[in-house]
């Protein structure tokens, strides 16, 4: 029912807005008198002209379609000669003066004295006109002191009155455009220049030519104290995000994402050719206004609009191929058989292998192929001074490097803005996005169907399909059981969602500097996730006869915004912004799951669990939740002669998911900032120094997530009793399950910033650092009781502190300009993280191993997330081959009581560097990517390199140690005293990555003047093509990073998905 009123408002909004001021011609012909009274009737308006000088009997010509009122005045009167103004409701139309037209030409030249092509000239107050070719050449015909104007992004606009010289030069003067820009912040938006606050502006330039398919990693490398990394290559998989640090443990550590004014905590739904601005608040007196949800820095997306005069049609789209970019060697049938008769001697039980099996199957081969990346999107955006849109749809597909697993996403936005009234904006805006795929088992052991650590482990005789039975999987390892990775991806995963977001905005202008926006947006979420796993092909299949499941689940958002805004300038010097509103959310959560088993083998097409002849009672499950969120808000800006800054932020937030009495928080914010370069004593300095400011600002910000809706509350816990001889009916148990909480309040994060903006001739070098520090007060932790107690799902509490504390460097300088251009982008974040505080449990254990049974992550106090915990190796005994440990507790034995910290995932530094060249319509951008100084625990070769049963391993065994004397890093096989989680499997995970290289071409304007096009590029880009790492896995950057978004499991590598490397081909095309 929502959903068709949001349509019902969407569609109504937009005809309305649409045909505001329209007026419909029949087509033909018909007197001019009767042209003005079919636009009197149509448009309310009075039409007022001389009949002693209009000669209204005339006959024109009018076309049979729609127009503007201002496009149907000036295909009237363009017949007759004539012009008109309009005055509210009064049209006055006037005989235009016979001028005489002359042709004008010229060259535009910059400062330099170079031509400047694509410069946009036309006759003042119209929109005739041409552009510059190549050689910034122009030809116009004109009107003697008509006004000629000049316009070219990076130069100032220039008009010129022409006369009697028909031969111009005329010279255009650079603007410093990046001082200028207008910044978007939170509800409203900044000059840069004007920013008393850490914000990282990221350019969306180049994601056209990029393979951008999470809108996500547009930010990776380009945002100063933004760290982005692909937890999995896998297609469709989500991006982890952290801004300046984790200040959580297990609430969630992502930003606060906002579309266009709306908060979300997902992006997966937006195209990246539809992002117009992406800006990153990371300190907290930038953050602030957004309150509850701002703890971990807040991402801005502004999405395209129409142009008011510019008619645009666009078509982007690029092919790309992808394969696996690093291969991990197993052993062969050879090197396995002597491994395994080497094993056996030591009477572990492995399989024995007859000496004629030679057969050979390189699983990694079997497994990765090559994937296929797929991009459409067309749009298409106009306007006039009335009414502008913005149209685009989209198909995306990327069929992964593992055969099965695949994502796809349909995409469809629209953001139509109609100035109905001098005193009234509406804007409308509509996003909806269909995503599927289907994903594989990753991120576990083979021995539980971990299809990536499959490819190694299977041994390599094995075959896909069974040498007796080819219609079941090949799972015979000599009487060991192994699924191989076909085998092991057997099971059908699928997941598709369909999510619809709008908003509706009325933004009153009641006079000069005051505004009152309202706002009201819904986001609805319909997801569901199936599996499948036949009867037949694998014995986990036969053992149930097959297995399915259905989830399904629906998400409804919605909020109003009420936002006052005036801005007032006195006394000439002095610059007033005020702020003031509200804001309501709600939101409510729908999910139900079913499970069954016995299917028959008849219909092996019907996946559903309709079919199951038998339920699996323990997967069925239902819940629902909600919860709500009131704000109120206030900011005022302080700007004396553009000198002194002054913002102060205010919000005030009260949350369901809090108990009683504890659900208000205020987070206040105060940042100021003097521009010293405005100063008198740097008068002799100003030919070098464009913007010199120091800035600084203190806030805090809060944190609701990761918990559940109703963690305050006490919580029980029902499960399933089957029947007995005293009860022969099936029954529900309800047990107690965790605590209740009357003191649950809000997870707090106050942090500090200083920092210093700098720019110098002209912005050809920019320079950009900031230091902070945060202090997270009263974590959101659950935490676990003594079993006596008999609650096993503990209490949530506020239960410790930690700090983040860092500083980020951003350098852009223009090297060469002119017609060959570089320009270089570099930017680097140091962050030290430390937990100050536990409350009542000192210590929390995470990340237990499948295959050792013990934890490899530590929580505890003065450590850093991400802190890797067990033996520290001393490296192979030259005589046993055997591991030896250190003795911590000099006991004289190796027990539990020596285990130490072994490492950290914290990296010390991370970075980002782009060089852009360019010549003509020829650009070659370089990107790199990387890290330094953090460590990965590789629990993979607990797998790969352990030689205790049957596995394969990788061909780094075959240093194994085999005889006294010999040196090696690698132990003996057969002793499970070797694979304990130990800093042996902890690797530098430092690393520099080719992240991008596109090489695109523009034709020029010149080839392209006589075609209906305005714009054709082509490119080619390799993304992940080189990566420098002394890493021994598959993937560094996957390695490095988290498995959720909270920081418990920091850092570990246990078989994921490797990012691919890929190579696409595209196009783009404006009409």
């Amino acid at each position: 029912m929502r959903r068709k009123l949001l349509l019902s408002l969407g569609f109504l909004f937009a005809f309305v807005a649409l045909h505001a001021q329209d007026i419909t011609m029949t087509g033909g012909k018909m007197t001019l008198r009767d042209a003005f009274e079919l636009i009197e009737r149509q448009s309310g308006k009075h039409i007022a002209y001389n009949e002693g000088v209009l000669n209204v009997s005339a006959k024109i010509t009018t076309p049979d379609k729609t127009l503007s009122l201002e496009n149907a005045l000036n295909e009237i009167l363009r017949q007759v000669d004539a012009g008109f103004t309009i005055d509210d409701d009064l049209i006055v139309i006037k005989k235009n003066e016979k001028k005489k037209v002359y042709t004008y030409t010229g060259q535009v030249l910059d400062e330099q004295a170079m031509p400047v092509p694509g410069v946009y000239v036309y006759l003042e107050n119209t929109t005739y006109g041409t552009v510059t070719d190549d050689n910034g050449s122009f030809q116009i015909e004109a009107a003697r002191g008509t006004g000629l104007k000049f316009n070219s992004l990076g130069f100032k606009e220039k008009t010129v009155k022409l006369g009697t010289q028909s031969e111009l030069t005329v010279t255009l003067e650079a603007d410093n455009m990046f001082l200028n820009d207008a910044v978007v912040i939170g509800y409203g938006s900044i000059k840069r220049k004007d920013l008393t606050t850490a914000v990282s502006v990221v350019s969306t330039k180049d994601l056209n030519t990029r393979p951008v398919i999470s809108a996500g990693t547009a930010l990776q490398g380009k945002a100063a104290g933004v760290q982005v990394i692909q937890p999995s290559g896998m297609p469709g998989s989500a991006i982890s995000i952290r801004v300046r640090g984790a200040t959580s443990v297990q609430a969630s550590n992502e930003p606060l994402y906002v579309v266009d004014g709306i908060p979300t905590d997902d992006i997966s739904n937006i195209a990246a050719d539809d992002i117009a601005s992406l800006q990153v608040l990371k300190d907290a007196s930038s953050s602030a206004i957004y309150g509850a949800r701002a703890a971990n820095g807040v991402v801005l997306i502004t999405t395209k609009r129409g142009d008011a005069g510019k008619v645009e049609l666009k078509f982007n789209s690029f092919l790309g191929f992808s394969k696996l970019g690093r291969k991990i060697d197993a052993l062969n049938t050879e090197e396995y058989k002597e491994l395994m008769k080497e094993l056996a001697s030591k009477t572990v039980t492995v399989p024995t292998i007859p000496d004629e099996e030679t057969r050979y199957t390189d699983w990694t081969d079997v497994l990765f192929g090559t994937g296929v990346n797929q991009n459409y999107q067309l749009s298409i955006s106009n306007g006039n001074d009335k009414l502008r849109y913005h149209v685009s749809a989209g198909h995306t597909s990327d069929k992964g490097i593992v055969n099965k697993a695949y994502f796809q996403r349909t995409n469809f936005r629209a953001n139509v803005d109609s100035d109905m009234f001098k005193w009234l904006t509406t804007s409308f805006s509509v996003g909806y996005s269909h995503n599927q795929g289907r994903s594989v088992y990753e991120s576990r052991s083979s021995l539980r169907a971990g299809s990536i650590l499959s490819a190694i482990n299977t041994p390599p005789f094995m075959q896909i399909w069974s040498p007796t039975d080819p219609t079941i999987y090949d799972e015979d390892a000599y009487g060991s059981r192994i699924l191989n990775p076909m085998a092991a991806n057997a099971a059908d995963m699928t997941y598709q969602s369909d999510r619809l977001q709008g908003a509706l905005s009325l933004d009153f202008k009641p006079f000069e500097g005051l505004h009152y926006k309202i706002t009201y947006s819904m986001d609805l979420n319909d997801s569901r996730d199936d599996y499948y796993l036949d009867p037949h092909s694998t014995s986990d299949g036969r053992s149930t006869k097959g297995r399915v499941s259905e989830s399904v689940s629906k998400n409804s958002e919605w909020m109003l915004d009420n936002i006052v805004t005036y801005d007032h300038q006195f006394a000439q010097k002095h610059n007033l912004s005020l702020l003031a509103g509200s804001s309501l959310q709600r939101a409510q959560w729908r999910g139900s799951s079913i499970a069954g088993y016995d299917l028959p083998e008849s219909y092996p097409n019907i996946h559903s669990v309709s079919v199951a002849n038998q339920l699996d009672e323990d997967a069925i499950w239902g819940s629902s939740s909600a919860w709500a969120l009131a704000s109120f808000l206030g900011r005022a800006n302080y700007n004396f002669d553009d000198r002194y800054l002054l913002s102060a932020n205010i919000r005030f937030d009260g949350s369901s998911r809090f108990a009683p009495g504890h659900r208000w928080g205020c987070f206040p914010s105060l940042s100021a900032a003097w521009r010293i370069s405005n100063e008198g004593f740097m008068e002799q300095s100003r030919d070098v120094v464009d913007d010199l400011k120091i800035r600084a600002g203190y806030g805090l910000t809060g944190n609701q997530g990761g918990i559940g809706n109703y963690a305050y509350l006490a919580s029980m816990k029902g499960h399933k009793v089957p029947p007995t001889a005293d009860n022969s009916y099936p029954s529900l148990a309800i047990t107690p399950n965790s605590a209740s909480n009357p003191e649950l309040t809000w997870e707090k994060t106050t942090q500090y910033n200083i920092g210093l903006d700098l720019s110098l001739f002209d912005s050809r070098i920019m320079f950009t650092t900031d230091w902070y520090y945060k202090k997270t007060d009263d974590l959101l932790l659950t935490v676990s009781l003594p079993d006596n107690v008999n609650l096993p799902g503990g209490i949530t509490r506020n239960d410790g502190q930690m700090e983040n504390k860092g500083a980020e460097f951003v350098l852009s300088t223009q090297n060469l300009t002119g017609d060959f251009k570089w320009n270089t982008d570099f930017n680097l974040s140091f962050n030290k993280n430390k937990l100050l505080k536990l409350g009542l449990n000192k210590v929390y254990h995470y990340a237990e191993m499948y295959t050792t049974g013990e934890s490899a992550i530590i929580l505890k106090e003065g450590l850093p997330l991400g802190s890797f915990y067990g033996y520290k190796s001393l490296g192979v005994n030259v005589d046993t081959g055997d591991i030896d440990y250190e003795d911590i507790s000099k006991n004289g034995s190796i027990g539990p009581e020596d285990r130490t910290i072994i490492g950290c995932a914290q990296p010390k530094f991370i970075y980002g560097i782009t060089n852009d060249f360019s010549w003509k319509g020829l650009t070659l951008s370089i990107f790199f990517q990387g890290s330094y100084g953090n460590e990965i625990f590789n629990a993979s070769r607990i797998d790969t390199e352990g030689m205790v049963d049957f596995k394969n391993q990788s061909k780094t065994v075959l240093n194994r140690w085999k005889r006294p004397g010999m040196i090696t890093d690698v132990p003996r096989s057969g002793n499970v005293e070797n694979i304990h989680n130990s800093s042996r499997f902890v690797e530098d995970g430092s690393y520099l990555r080719l992240k991008t290289l596109t090489l695109s071409y523009s034709l020029p304007a010149s080839l392209l003047r006589k075609t209906a096009l305005s714009g054709l590029q082509v490119f080619v880009t390799g993304q992940n093509l080189l990566t420098f790492t002394k890493y021994t896995g598959y993937d560094p950057e996957v390695g490095a990073s988290t498995q959720d978004s909270t920081g418990l499991t920091y850092g570990l590598d246990n078989g994921r998905y490797p990012s691919p490397a890929m190579y696409s081909f595209g196009l783009n095309i404006t009409f």
